[in-house]
């Protein structure tokens, strides 16, 4: 008996679809009613998805919204908004994010995402960087103990040219600051140990969203192919794109695709006094929101300022939790307040949720409710 067992579980792992191992459960899965999987997909390697594990449970009458991500940092892997990304999978989504999954990679709350802010001392953050999301506050792999941590992505250093690329190319380094960090912060910007992470095809210029349109385009493409898995199971008139700090300018420029129906910008903004900022006005979404981390976020003023910019009927909203900074919440347990945020956006806009709506509207939207955040908002009552 014990070896006829033996010869069934060998074949049934045999028999498993390759990509069920190149997967994993992030956290217990997420809080929502689908419990969701990190997991690669052969057809589209270069990206991670996260969505519910169980997708039998989806298709005509209960679709699947789809969310296109960017990476803080143009880093190509969402290992640094992995517990974020789950929790709104959980809820309900299909996220294509850019880069592989590192899915035997256990990761760790870094600086900044926890919620705790990062006392400043002496020019600079402790281990002589910025508290991080994406890339910022890692060291960078391959780099030896101690080595200095990674700068805030997302940002173009000040008196660099429009179209400067981030991290020197993704594979030089970061470029070395010029009188010091925006807002005021002093000891200018220490260069990474190691580089940055490689981007396909030598790298990527900040805020190129290649990525983005390539996971729109396999997500259609999946849901009117018989052979995928998630034939008919997507919702594509519901799509939305989103990303923090270089992703979220990722995100931006693609707000001349009528496909994206809301974009969520997230600890970014356009850089101000830069020609991208006239596209604000000829956005073909329905929606968008900026959530970002209060003052001491190095997005705040592009982000505020690109609210300011918006103009028209366009429902726009800019919310920010106060203290947090750049990293945001995003490898807090299931995503912090900015799942929360995020999600409800998404329900709201995705999935004509009207009680999720009630986060951004009504004379005391629920955000601010919530400890430690404002907001503002054009075209929402």
């Amino acid at each position: 008996m014990r070896k006829s067992f033996i010869i069934a579980a060998v074949a049934a792992l045999a028999i498993a679809p390759a990509s069920a191992q190149n997967s994993r459960i992030v956290e217990d899965g997420g809080t929502g009613p689908y419990k969701a999987i990190m997991m690669e997909e052969s057809s589209l390697a270069t990206h991670t998805i996260f969505r519910p594990q169980d997708i039998s449970k989806f298709g005509k009458g209960n679709l699947l919204p789809v969310l296109v991500w960017g990476n803080g940092g143009c880093a190509n892997s969402p290992s640094g908004h992995v517990n974020f990304l789950n929790e709104v999978a959980s809820q309900g989504f299909l996220i294509v994010a850019i880069g592989p999954s590192n899915y035997q990679q256990q990761e760790a709350p870094r600086p900044g995402q926890t919620g705790d802010v990062p006392r400043m001392g002496g020019g600079g953050f402790p281990g002589g960087g910025m508290p991080g999301g994406g890339m910022g506050g890692q060291r960078p792999q391959g780099a030896p103990q101690g080595a200095p941590q990674a700068a805030p992505q997302g940002q173009r250093p000040q008196g660099a040219p429009q179209g400067a690329t981030q991290g020197g190319g993704q594979g030089g380094g970061m470029p070395r600051m010029g009188g010091g960090m925006p807002g005021g912060m002093g000891g200018g910007m220490p260069q990474m140990g190691g580089g940055m992470p490689q981007m396909g095809g030598g790298g990527m210029s900040m805020g190129d969203p290649a990525g983005l349109k390539q996971a729109l385009e396999w997500a259609i493409a999946q849901n009117s192919d018989k052979d995928s898995p998630y034939y008919q199971k997507l919702d594509i008139d519901n799509i939305a794109a989103a990303g923090m700090s270089c992703g979220g300018l990722q995100a931006l420029h693609m707000s001349d695709d009528a496909r994206i129906k809301t974009i969520m910008v997230m600890n970014s903004g356009f850089f101000n006094g830069g020609d991208d900022k006239a596209s604000l006005a000829k956005m073909k979404q329905k929606s968008v929101i900026w959530i970002l981390g209060g003052s001491t976020d190095i997005a705040w003023e592009n982000g505020n300022d690109d609210f300011k910019q918006m103009s028209g009927t366009m429902p726009a909203f800019l919310c920010s939790l106060d203290g947090i900074g750049h990293g945001g919440t995003y490898m807090q347990p299931h995503g912090g307040d900015y799942a929360k945020v995020a999600t409800a956006w998404l329900k709201w806009w995705l999935k004509g949720d009207k009680e999720a709506g009630t986060m951004f509207t009504g004379a005391e939207p629920g955000v601010s409710k919530m400890a430690g955040w404002t907001y503002e908002r054009k075209n929402i009552k």
